[in-house]
């Protein structure tokens, strides 16, 4: 089975069991500061599982392109991704367990679905603890569909719980389906145990507590299901592979690289790790510059992530001799893998191919000229005796020939040296005071939590919104918002800087729709229809997808999730704090209400 072909089963399958196709969201979260981009399928639902009403209803499915940043470095074997999908569905307040497990299991097991032989299946559910009892229930249903008793196991919080995503809030236990692949274990060889036997497939997450601000937990009235199925993980399970390079999402790519490079896949390990990585990076790399909300190569959050991707990406490919730019031909043929279920990468293609080359002949110059200092330095390195390159050593690498650390990182292991990074984070930091430059958090959209002050600011954006566009022209568009209880940043595009009569201007239309007291009503509609009647909608997929309409009287109308005042009056009195450049042709306003 193809990715296509489990993509279009799980849709169908779902749909014909009452769910909504819904779009996948951007990789650039809107609404949490604290992640740099979408990294599970539940990820953009947060608010629908904390008790919002979705507009498509109470049963939804879709498939959610993620990354996961945290395994960059051992990307390079045989199963770690930084781009990843998921399949996912979710029941808000609608069917529980034992609706959402037999839905499971006939996916998995059906002849004319994925086929897996049940006998195959493991299980495992929540051991229970002192605070929350075991999930009994998850295991009697499993079995009444035929799982033995020894092939379901109970397994501690760190296996089978899901906490809340904040520090309270609606939580619960999972259960999880495991293959067995027939490769021989070992007498410890059980479900959750990494040693290639079991492989895990999908997980059903069953929110059914809240957890309070004391760490008690209560049982939650409304309780939600939140599954997710990774497909790359799934689709190699499925075709026997050893490992996700070996699927049909991975093996273009490598084709192309073994035609640029004049390696062979599998001649190598050496080799088949750097093939492996910039496979990973251009994949992910061309999924950033696709994305609706994508990000530019920088040196902050998502931009500098996207940077150490591409930059990491080179360095490979010059260890298999790849002298100039190569991965505008790699992300050709991700357009062509991905071409149907994203057909949305396409209108990106210009800036996916020029950005790439940018970045690219930008980095072989640093990359000559760093590798080539690391080279003369390598000799006095190696005869210390605790074999570590001074954070000092790396700062300069970095700060004169623009070297990542990472890259210096990685240098050092290949040679059995480590780098010094608390010394290195140091000089960094010391080097920030002296130049004064401020590297803090650039985060594109969010709000930090849905307390009363929040939700007033996160209202007045929209204010916000359309006072900009009414003052300086209908080109205003919004590229990013992080809103706290104490102020909301808003960005958005302005080729110059505004005047002190402009900013005074739109913080007057603020303030007079505010003392209108308008109301703030609430539309549910097609994405297409929401257009035509003049509702701002930015980052939209699909044209038939059923979006929230907030309107604050006829003064603004723009597609939002949430959370918001009823009446506008209640926003309080608007000032703009300051005014600044966020980047080339991107403006940025801090603001507070009072």
């Amino acid at each position: 089975m193809t990715a296509d072909e489990l993509r279009t089963k799980y849709i169908q399958f779902f749909e014909q069991h009452d769910h909504v196709q819904i779009s996948g969201a951007s990789l650039i979260p809107e609404n949490d500061p604290t992640v740099l981009f979408t990294t599970a399928g539940m990820h953009p639902l947060v608010p629908y599982l904390l008790g919002q009403e979705h507009p498509a209803g109470q049963r939804l499915v879709n498939y959610q392109k993620c990354i996961r940043t945290g395994d960059i470095d051992d990307v390079g074997d045989s199963s770690h991704l930084t781009f990843f999908e998921m399949l996912g569905n979710w029941s808000l307040g609608d069917y529980f367990k034992e609706e959402a497990i037999r839905m499971s299991y006939e996916f998995l097991t059906a002849a004319e679905l994925l086929g897996v032989d049940p006998d195959k299946l493991s299980i495992t559910v929540f051991e229970g603890d002192e605070e929350v009892a075991p999930d009994h229930e998850s295991a009697r249903v499993w079995q009444s569909l035929g799982i033995p008793r020894e092939r379901i196991y109970y397994l501690p919080r760190t296996d089978n719980w899901w906490g809340p995503a904040g520090a309270t809030g609606p939580c619960g236990p999972d259960t999880e389906m495991f293959i067995d692949t027939g490769i021989p274990g070992t007498p410890e060889s059980r479900p959750g145990i990494s040693d290639g036997k079991y492989m895990e497939v999908w997980n059903d997450v069953f929110m059914q507590y809240n957890k309070k601000a004391d760490g008690s937990y209560e049982k939650l009235g409304r309780t939600c299901v939140d599954t997710g199925m990774g497909i790359e993980r799934t689709i190699a399970i499925l075709q026997g592979k050893n490992s996700v390079y070996e699927t049909e999402v991975f093996t273009p790519i490598i084709a192309k690289m073994e035609q640029l490079s004049r390696h062979r896949y599998g001649d190598g390990e050496e080799h088949d790790r750097s093939i492996r990585i910039i496979s990973d990076h251009a994949r992910t790399a061309t999924f950033i510059l696709g994305d609706e909300k994508g990000v530019k190569p920088s040196n902050v959050q998502q931009g500098y992530i996207l940077r150490r991707l591409i930059r990491r990406a080179v360095r490979h490919g010059r260890k298999l001799g790849l002298a100039g730019p190569f991965l505008g031909n790699l992300a050709e043929v991700v357009l062509g893998i991905y071409r149907k279920p994203y057909p949305m990468l396409a209108d990106k293609y210009d800036v996916i191919m020029n950005e790439l080359l940018a970045e690219e002949e930008r980095f072989l110059t640093t990359l000559q000229k760093g590798e080539h200092e690391f080279a003369k330095k390598l000799p006095e390195l190696l005869q210390q005796k605790d074999r570590t390159i001074p954070g000092e050593v790396a700062f300069r690498l970095y700060d004169t020939y623009g070297f990542p650390v990472e890259i210096t990182e990685e240098l050092a292991r290949e040679h059995g040296l480590e780098v010094d990074r608390e010394g290195f984070d140091k000089a960094y930091e010391e080097h920030q005071q002296r130049s004064k430059m401020d590297h803090s958090a650039a985060f594109k959209g969010g709000l930090a939590d849905h307390s009363e002050l929040t939700t007033r600011l996160h209202s007045a954006t929209h204010l916000l919104h359309q006072a900009l566009r009414d003052v300086l022209g209908e080109h205003v568009e919004q590229k990013g918002s992080n809103i706290t209880p104490e102020r909301l940043r808003f960005d958005f595009t302005h080729p110059e800087k505004l005047s002190p009569e402009q900013i005074t201007r739109v913080e007057q239309i603020v303030n007079d729709q505010i003392k209108r007291d308008l109301p703030v009503t609430i539309q549910a509609m097609r994405l297409g229809e929401a257009r035509k009647n003049g509702a701002i909608a930015l980052f939209g997929d699909r044209y038939d997808e059923v979006v929230k309409v907030y309107s604050m009287g006829a003064y603004s109308r723009e597609v939002c999730g949430g959370p918001h005042v009823s009446r506008t009056s209640e926003i309080g009195e608007f000032k703009i704090t300051k005014e600044q450049s966020s980047s080339q042709g991107v403006r940025r306003i801090r603001a507070v209400v009072k």
